[in-house]
C-alpha cells in the first residue's frame, strides 16, 4: 500500500476546526484501508483534542517556534519526509500547500496534493482582518498560493464554491477537483436523552425553542447578524433561547460580540458556550441551527452535522451551504438580518408541521456527504495519480 502523509499547521483550533477534523477523518479511514499514514504538524499540537490512539497513523510535531522559525522547520520536514518517502503529500490549507511547492524539486516522485478548504476570501476577508501585519501577511500567502497552484499534482476543493472561486483566480482547470466533507452518519445520530441532558446543564427548559450557531468566534462566521436576528425573534416570541457555540479565536472580537449583546438587550436569553467537545450532545440539544457565515465558508461541517442529527437549518448562501441543505432547509442571503429573522420564524412555526421531518433531513446528509463517500472518492483520486493504480 501506498504511504500518505498529511501536512498541516496545527491540528489545535478553538472551535474544533472542519479543516482540522476532516484531515483526521480522512486520514483514520485511509488507515483503516491499509494505507500508510503519517500527520505532520508545524506546530507542537499541546492543545490538541485529536486522538490516533489504536490505529497506526504517525502524528509528528516539527517543532516550528514561530512564523519565522524556517530554516529550523524546513530542515526538520525535509529529514521527516526523507525517512518516510511518501508516495503522497497533501497538504491542507495555504501555508501548507505553499511548502510542498519547495519540497517538489527534492522529492520529485511525490504527488503533491493541495487542499483547498475555502470560497472567496477576497477583499472582505482582508479588510475585517484585525491588524495591517495580518492583512499583508494574509495577502502575501494567498497571492504566492495563486502563483505556485501550476505546480501542484492536484487540487482537491471541498465545495463547488471554493472550486469556482479558485478557478476565477487562475487555479489551474485541469488539476482542480471537488470532494465533498464527510459527515460520520454513525457517530453523528439523534438521541432525545442526551439533547435533554446537556439541555438542563444550561437551564433550557423542555418546552423552550433553542436555536445555536456553531463556529469559532471569528468575522467570517458573522455572529453579529445572528445576534441582530435574534433580537427581533425576541421581540416576537418569549419561549426562545439562542446558544453560541465556539472558541474565541479572536478576543477583541468576541468582546465586541459580548457587548452586542448587551446593546441588544438580549444578555438573558443569549448562552456562551465556548468550544465543546460533546458535540453529539450540543446538536441533540438544538431545535435549529443557523449558520450565517459572510464570506469564505466552503463546506460547513457545522450544517452536515446538524442535519445528520435530523436538526432544520437557516443557512446563508455562501459556499456549499445552500447544496448542502437542498430543500431540507432554509436559504437567506449574507448580512441580511431581516431575512435571517423571517427564515428563523418560519422554521419555528414549521417545526411540529412535518414540512421539515427528521428523517428526511438526515437521510440527505446519509445519501450525499457521509464518510464513506469521502474516503471512497479520495482513495481513487489518489490512486489515479499513479501510472501502476490499475
Amino acid at each position: 500500500m501506498k504511504k500518505i502523509v498529511f501536512l498541516i499547521r496545527s491540528l489545535a483550533r478553538s472551535g474544533g476546526g472542519g479543516a482540522e477534523k476532516q484531515l483526521t477523518t480522512l486520514a483514520k479511514g485511509l488507515s483503516l484501508k491499509g494505507y500508510d499514514v503519517s500527520v505532520l504538524c508545524f506546530y507542537p499540537d499541546t492543545n490538541s483534542e485529536i486522538d490516533f490512539s489504536g490505529t497506526s497513523i504517525k502524528l509528528i510535531s516539527l517543532g516550528k517556534q514561530s512564523r519565522w522559525d524556517m530554516a529550523g522547520f524546513f530542515g526538520r520536514l525535509f529529514q521527516q519526509l526523507k525517512s518516510i518517502q511518501p508516495d503522497v503529500l497533501h497538504s491542507y490549507l495555504p501555508d501548507s500547500n505553499i511548502v510542498t511547492i519547495f519540497l517538489k524539486p527534492f522529492f520529485p516522485t511525490t504527488k503533491m496534493v493541495w487542499g483547498i478548504r475555502h470560497s472567496n476570501w477576497g477583499d472582505s476577508q482582508l479588510n475585517i482582518e484585525r491588524g495591517k501585519k495580518l492583512s499583508k501577511w494574509v495577502r502575501s500567502t494567498l497571492y504566492i498560493e495563486q502563483k505556485l497552484a501550476q505546480f501542484a499534482d492536484l487540487i482537491i476543493a471541498n465545495s463547488h464554491a471554493g472550486q469556482k472561486y479558485h478557478l476565477s483566480q487562475g487555479f489551474p482547470a485541469e488539476s482542480m477537483i471537488v470532494i465533498s466533507n464527510g459527515i460520520d452518519v454513525d457517530h453523528f445520530q439523534p438521541d432525545l436523552k442526551t439533547g435533554k441532558t446537556i439541555r438542563q446543564e444550561w437551564g433550557i427548559s423542555a418546552n423552550m425553542i433553542l436555536i445555536g450557531i456553531i463556529g469559532r468566534l471569528h468575522p467570517m462566521k458573522d455572529h453579529s447578524t445572528f445576534l441582530k436576528a435574534a433580537a427581533l425573534v425576541i421581540q416576537e416570541r418569549q419561549d426562545v433561547r439562542f446558544i453560541c457555540v465556539g472558541g474565541e479565536e479572536q478576543q477583541d472580537y468576541a468582546r465586541e460580540l459580548y457587548e452586542l449583546t448587551n446593546v441588544l438587550g438580549i444578555t438573558e436569553q443569549v448562552i456562551w458556550a465556548g468550544a465543546r467537545v460533546d458535540m453529539p450532545e450540543v446538536y441533540n440539544a438544538l431545535n435549529i441551527l443557523v449558520s450565517v457565515s459572510a464570506f469564505g465558508e466552503g463546506f460547513s461541517n457545522a450544517i452536515g452535522e446538524a442535519m445528520a442529527f435530523g436538526k432544520p437549518c437557516v443557512v446563508t448562501d455562501v459556499g456549499d451551504s445552500a447544496l448542502i441543505v437542498g430543500n431540507q432547509g432554509i436559504v437567506v442571503p449574507p448580512n441580511d438580518v431581516q431575512a435571517l429573522k423571517t427564515a428563523v420564524m418560519q422554521l419555528i412555526a414549521e417545526l411540529n408541521t412535518g414540512n421539515y421531518t427528521q428523517s428526511k433531513i438526515r437521510q440527505r446528509i446519509v445519501e450525499n456527504f457521509s464518510v464513506l463517500q469521502l474516503i471512497i472518492k479520495t482513495e481513487n483520486t489518489l490512486l489515479s495519480l499513479f501510472d501502476d493504480s490499475a
